[in-house]
C-alpha cells in the first residue's frame, strides 16, 4: 500500500462529486477499480462518508493535531478497517481486505487506512483546505516544507494574479 497514494485519492474522493453512478464511474476511472460493480447504495455511503471525513481536513487546516487524531479514530471506529499484506508486484505491502465488501466500504477503508499511515508518519498538519475564495476542495500536503496551501495550480495561480491585482490597485490608489 502506498500511504500517500491513498491519502491524496481520500482528498480525491472527498472532492469528487457523488451525486449518482455515472460520478463514482467517472471517480473510478482514475483508480483502476472496477466499474461495474458501482451502485446507487455506494454513493450514499461515500456521500456520507465525504461529510464525516471533511472535519479531519478542517481540523488539519486549523493545525489542530489533537481533533485530526480524535476524527480519524472516530471515522475508523465507525468503519472497521481489514488490512492484509499482499505480496504481488514484487514487494511486500498493505491492502484493505475485499473480501465481501461492497465498493464504498473498499473507498471509505483505503482512505481512513491511508489518511491514518499519514498522520502517523508524516504529521496531522499534513491534511488542508484549499485557501482560495470560494473552493471548497482538500489536500493532502506531501511538499518539503509543509508549506501548501492550494488544492491545485489553478487555485495557487487565481489566488496570486488576484494579489497581484489588489497591490497594483493599491500602488494605483496610493499615487
Amino acid at each position: 500500500m502506498d500511504f500517500i497514494r491513498y491519502a491524496e485519492a481520500a482528498a480525491a474522493l472527498l472532492n469528487a462529486d457523488m451525486t449518482d453512478v455515472d460520478d463514482l464511474v467517472a471517480y473510478l476511472r482514475d483508480r483502476d477499480r472496477p466499474t461495474d460493480q458501482a451502485t446507487d447504495r455506494d454513493c450514499m455511503l461515500l456521500r456520507k462518508f465525504q461529510r464525516e471525513l471533511r472535519p479531519v481536513f478542517e481540523a488539519g487546516t486549523a493545525e489542530d493535531a489533537d481533533a485530526v487524531v480524535e476524527r480519524l479514530n472516530e471515522l475508523m471506529a465507525r468503519h472497521p478497517v481489514t488490512p492484509r499484506i499482499s505480496g504481488h508486484d514484487g514487494d511486500l505491502h498493505l491492502h484493505v481486505a475485499t473480501e465481501n465488501a461492497s465498493l464504498a466500504e473498499l473507498l471509505v477503508g483505503e482512505s481512513l487506512l491511508g489518511l491514518a499511515t499519514l498522520v502517523c508518519d508524516l504529521g496531522p498538519n499534513r491534511l488542508g483546505e484549499c485557501a482560495a475564495l470560494r473552493c471548497t476542495a482538500v489536500f493532502v500536503d506531501t511538499s518539503p516544507n509543509q508549506s501548501r496551501r492550494y488544492c491545485s495550480e489553478r487555485c495557487s495561480s487565481r489566488a496570486n494574479v488576484a494579489a497581484f491585482r489588489a497591490r497594483q490597485k493599491a500602488v494605483a490608489a496610493s499615487a
